[in-house]
This record gives C-alpha cells, sequence and structure tokens, in this order.
C-alpha cells in the first residue's frame, strides 16, 4: 500500500462512489412513487409496469371489493380449489372460464400457486349501482410462486401491468365477476 498511494486512494474513491451510486439506486424515487414524477404510461406505448409500488390507490368502495375478490381468488389458487375459483364469477363468465383453466393447469402438475397479490395501480369507477361495479382497473400479479407437492418453489415470471375494465355484481351477499375485457 505503501508503494502506490495514489493509486490505492483512486481505487477507494471508485468504491466509494459506486457504493453510493448503489445505495441511492436502491433507498431513492422511483418514477410513479409519491415522491417521484408521475410516469404517464403512453409515453412508451406500452404499459408501465414499476419494480414496486410504493403507495397503493387510497382505499375506496370499490377498491375494497376488488381487494376483498383478489384475496379469495388468491386463497383458491393456494389451495388449488378450482370449484372455490368458478365461484367467484357468474355462471357463464368467460374471464372465470379462462381463469380456471389456468389453474387446473397447474393443479394437473401437481402444482399450487402462493403468494399471489394483485398489485392495484390505478382504480377507475366508470358506474355502478347497489348490485354491479364497472371498473377501469390496472394491475399487476406480484410475489406469485408455484410450489410443488415435494415443496419445491419457482417464482412465476414476472407480470406486466395490465388495465381491463372489469364488471362485478353482487350475488347473495357476494361479489363475483361476471365480465372482464381489454
Amino acid at each position: 500500500m505503501s508503494r502506490h498511494p495514489i493509486t490505492w486512494l483512486v481505487c477507494l474513491g471508485a468504491v466509494a462512489v459506486a457504493l453510493a451510486g448503489a445505495i441511492w439506486w436502491v433507498s431513492g424515487p422511483r418514477a410513479g412513487s409519491p415522491t417521484g414524477p408521475p410516469v404517464d404510461a403512453s409515453l412508451s406505448g406500452q404499459a408501465f409496469a414499476p419494480a414496486r409500488v410504493d403507495a397503493p390507490p387510497r382505499s375506496s368502495p370499490a377498491i375494497d371489493v376488488l381487494r376483498a375478490w383478489d384475496a379469495a381468488r388468491a386463497r383458491a389458487y393456494a389451495s388449488g380449489d378450482v370449484s372455490a375459483l368458478r365461484a367467484l364469477y357468474v355462471d357463464g363468465s368467460a374471464a372465470g372460464t379462462t381463469d380456471a383453466r389456468m389453474l387446473r393447469a397447474f393443479t394437473r402438475r401437481g402444482l399450487t400457486v402462493q403468494g399471489m397479490r394483485m398489485q392495484l395501480l390505478a382504480v377507475e369507477v366508470l358506474a355502478h349501482s347497489a348490485t354491479w361495479w364497472r371498473l377501469r382497473v390496472t394491475d399487476r400479479l406480484h410475489g406469485a410462486v408455484a410450489v410443488g407437492a415435494s415443496g419445491s418453489r419457482m417464482p412465476l415470471p414476472r407480470d406486466e401491468a395490465s388495465t381491463r375494465t372489469v364488471t362485478l355484481r353482487l350475488r347473495h351477499g357476494a361479489w363475483h365477476v361476471a365480465a372482464v375485457t381489454r
């Protein structure tokens, strides 16, 4: 160290700068976060999918309905219960048929989906009454892991944010998805 003190100081400075940059990157504000600038998803022509969502939308009756419905869906996937999943949809719902088909594909391979959580990025009430909601929802699947009978775990691919119109109907005291359109 005494033969090349300048070289050591330059290397030490470079390491300090790199470390400070890494700390800033990990803890600094992100676009779309409460402290970062707003993001216009239309700028790129594709939906914006942030690595994390710092502040989910505030609670509202519509958001509360979505969160409760998503939690029930996650329980059905975690237990591999296709009947419980189908019960979340109005009879004949194309979205329900597609979702049940996906869950059956997992269960046929001996897998359940654990840790399934939908991150709500935006919710807009398009119309509603006491017995139905029509919502424009932007969300993404987060944290889901396929778990095998042996305990093997495989994270599902990262989901991009997507926007859909979701129609929910109140039947027998519970909300059911009637339709999902892009």
